[in-house]
């Protein structure tokens, strides 16, 4: 079958790979959709992927065309989307319930080959069912909003808060879709690309700019949400967190990013900072919510290209280019 492969850093092809095999219980996908992701970036930079190559893609949905032989739950023809996580349910974090932080954390697209492939293997446990009215290639949208799930269950938000969010990719429009629907008071969008501010404001948000300088809060802002990874977005955004207020780091930065904090400002303004790592206990209700209209797939994707094109459509994402970007075999 034919496949992406990040074969070395820097060196994305596509070309032939054995048909995958499922376990006992596992399942064939023939996929759909498969969204490209920051993360795919960071495996080309020779982070995250523990070896090389490796099929990437973790974002993706399709049918099921074969079943292993413990599988009873799906059958082949069942249209699915596909939660990359696999864990060890044996560590310390995995039993105390925080199976993101897994000590041997795997998944599918990343340690093991993924979607960006005509067709992939996934745990059938790890398989959600669509419902008739969601288009199978729209779906692949569900991971990385599981990922926005997992960053609001992380911040806890209370109602009324003003939201600030840097980055108007994909993932900064998923958060900012939630905010407002956790009851922010206001929602604010940082970005120096026009276009991408241009869709925010389509979705939108009370106020958008290439600053924060631009826009009327010097007070500073009850959540503040990085979804860029950039290191200067990340320091600029630690300095407009309101007295009590959270700031989330949940753009994934690169290893070798370092900002600098104010611990006596921290300390004295009771203020938060943590993470969001991937997903934990979101997938399914991400899936829900993506049925029942939390985003619209044809403003988020804004290109659906074939996959004999991966390493073409990896270099418009990673040039900033469009929004989402899915590959379709």
């Amino acid at each position: 079958m034919k496949a992406a492969i990040i074969e070395s850093v820097g060196k994305a092809v596509v070309g032939e790979v054995p048909d995958p095999t499922p376990g006992p219980r596992d399942v064939v996908v023939e996929v759909a959709a498969c969204g490209l992701c920051g993360t795919d970036l960071h495996i080309l930079q020779g982070e995250f992927a523990p070896t090389l190559p490796v099929v990437p893609g973790h974002e993706f949905a399709g049918e099921v065309v074969g079943v292993g032989s413990a599988v009873t739950e799906l059958s082949v023809g069942d249209r699915v989307a596909v939660d990359p996580s696999l864990y060890c349910y044996e560590c310390r974090y995995c039993r105390d319930g925080h199976n993101n932080l897994c000590e041997r954390w795997a998944a599918i697209g990343v340690t093991t080959a993924g979607g960006a492939a005509q067709y992939a293997v996934a745990p059938a446990a790890n398989c959600v069912r669509l419902p008739e009215h969601v288009r199978t290639q729209d779906a692949a949208l569900i991971e990385p909003l599981s990922c926005a799930v997992r960053g609001y269950d992380v911040l806890r938000t209370r109602l009324g808060a003003h939201v600030l969010i840097y980055g108007s990719g994909t993932m900064g429009l998923m958060m900012l879709e939630l905010a407002k629907r956790t009851g922010a008071a206001s929602v604010d969008v940082v970005d120096l690309n026009p276009e991408r501010l241009a869709t925010a404001a389509r979705l939108g948000v009370t106020g958008t700019g290439a600053s924060a300088d631009a826009l009327d809060r010097p007070q500073g802002w009850d959540v503040v949400v990085d979804a860029t990874g950039n290191a200067a977005a990340i320091q600029d955004g630690l300095g407009r967190v309101a007295k009590a207020g959270t700031f989330l780091q949940f753009g994934v930065a690169d290893y070798a990013t370092r900002v600098t904090i104010d611990p006596y400002r921290i300390y004295n303004q009771e203020i938060t900072i943590t993470g969001s790592m991937a997903v934990l206990h979101s997938y399914e209700r991400a899936a829900e919510l993506f049925a029942a209209g939390v985003l619209d797939p044809d403003v988020f994707i804004s290109d659906r290209v074939p996959l004999a094109q991966y390493p073409e459509a990896l270099g418009k994402f990673a040039a900033g280019v469009g929004r989402k970007i899915v590959v379709v075999p």
